[in-house]
C-alpha cells in the first residue's frame, strides 16, 4: 500500500491533529492516516491513485494547509 508524507501548517494542539486526520481520512482512496503534531506531518496510506487536490481541499476546509 503506497504512503505519502506531507507537511501540515497551522496545527497547535491535539484537537488540530484530530481535525486534520479526520479531514484526510474522509478523502476517497485513503486507507489510513497518521498525523504528528510535533513534526507537523501527515503520513497518508492510500489505494490506487490518490487525489492530492481532494486531500488539499479537505485540509483547507478544516482550516489548515498542506504541502509537500
Amino acid at each position: 500500500m503506497p504512503t505519502i508524507e506531507r507537511h501540515v501548517d497551522g496545527m497547535s494542539c491535539s484537537h488540530c491533529r484530530a481535525a486534520v486526520a479526520g479531514a484526510i481520512q474522509g478523502v476517497p482512496g485513503v486507507t489510513g492516516v497518521s498525523v504528528d503534531l510535533l513534526t507537523e506531518t501527515a503520513s497518508i496510506d492510500f489505494e490506487g491513485v490518490l487525489d492530492e487536490a481532494a486531500v488539499s481541499a479537505a485540509v483547507d476546509d478544516a482550516g489548515y494547509s498542506i504541502r509537500p
